[in-house]
């Protein structure tokens, strides 16, 4: 009789596990498809994308941002010049109501079907929160679009008045490995999004979640993160990678290589096979045009169009003109509801 072979490389286990019977890579999985050459990263992306198509689909969602509260933060993200204990340029400023409305409607514009609203705190005063409840009531009766939030830490009693107002989807982002987080953040806890991310799923919204690569985590840390996110099992994983700010203490550091980033995008899709994943800040100085394509070729089935919270993206145009010529439709509002 002779005897089985027994595959052990990464790729064919994946498509046996993840392509095949829809069942995500384990941390150590993923660290293995993390630590594969160049040579199999044209396969190893191609197999992330049959991946997206089979347990996601063809279509893509499209979100805009926009910044209520912008600078002055009283916490220490290492990453982040909006925090208001580095020497970095942006100084705190609001946004009022009617330029929320008219932002929401730019964005609906482009076709995107969620339109969110960041401010940069610890967490929501009373201000912020009348301010919030004031934008998403305007919005919601002037603008056909999702609206979703980022406001940071929550209480109980807030999550639950921003489910009352309408907020569908609340992202709050674990950034990093929970053992890499404290060389990421010091003035709050891993644990402490954790918790404001458990009260948000547990009152009926969705839950987004995701962070920041090329911070000076190891690959097993990466690994780490996507087994973390898995365990989540959030809505959506909006994947950030490092554009260095000035006057932060991540300032200096080298931004990721697009071949790493790419590979990170891949794992992550397999990782999170049936996962909303979402191109986020830093994927221009990174990527690049070609790297745009290649990873909505790789795993992702979202984008932010237009700018972000501090830094420049790509004109929306551009990307929703990607979309068109890969034949990959945007997804219509209804499929979000």
């Amino acid at each position: 009789m002779t005897q089985a072979i027994v595959t052990t490389d990464i790729l064919a286990v994946a498509r046996a596990q993840v392509l095949d019977r829809g069942e995500g890579l384990s941390g150590e999985q993923t660290l293995a498809v993390l630590r594969l050459g160049d040579d199999r990263l044209a396969e190893l992306l191609a197999l992330a994308h049959e991946v997206r198509m089979r347990w996601c689909g063809p279509e893509v969602e499209v979100e805009g941002i926009i910044s209520l509260k912008t600078g002055g933060c009283p916490e220490d993200c290492h990453f982040c010049s909006q925090s208001g204990l580095f020497a970095s340029p942006v100084r705190a400023a609001w946004l009022d109501v009617p330029s929320l409305v008219e932002a929401a409607k730019q964005t609906a514009k482009t076709g995107a079907t969620e339109f969110c609203i960041v401010a940069a705190v610890r967490g929501p005063d009373a201000r912020l929160m009348a301010q919030v409840a004031a934008g998403v009531a305007a919005i919601r009766n002037e603008v056909d679009i999702q609206v979703a939030c980022s406001l940071g830490m929550l209480t109980q009693e807030q999550v639950d008045q921003l489910a009352a107002m309408g907020v569908h989807r609340y992202n709050h982002n674990l950034e990093t490995a929970r053992s890499y987080f404290p060389n990421v953040v010091t003035t709050h806890t891993w644990d402490e999004r954790w918790n404001t991310l458990r009260m948000v799923r547990d009152a009926g919204m969705e839950v987004c979640c995701g962070g920041i690569l090329g911070m000076g985590e190891t690959l097993e840390q990466r690994a780490e993160f996507a087994t973390d996110l898995a365990a989540l099992d959030p809505d959506e994983v909006p994947l950030n990678f490092l554009n260095p700010r000035p006057g932060t203490p991540f300032g200096d550091l080298e931004v990721l290589p697009a071949s790493d980033a790419l590979r990170a995008v891949a794992a992550f899709r397999l990782a999170l096979p049936r996962t909303m994943l979402r191109f986020a800040g830093g994927r221009e100085i990174t990527l690049g045009d070609l790297g745009a394509r290649q990873g909505i070729l790789g795993g992702i089935n979202a984008v932010i169009v237009g700018n972000y919270l501090t830094t420049l993206g790509r004109a929306a145009e551009q990307d929703l003109d990607l979309l068109s010529e890969l034949s990959m439709p945007i997804k219509a509002l209804n499929e979000t509801i």
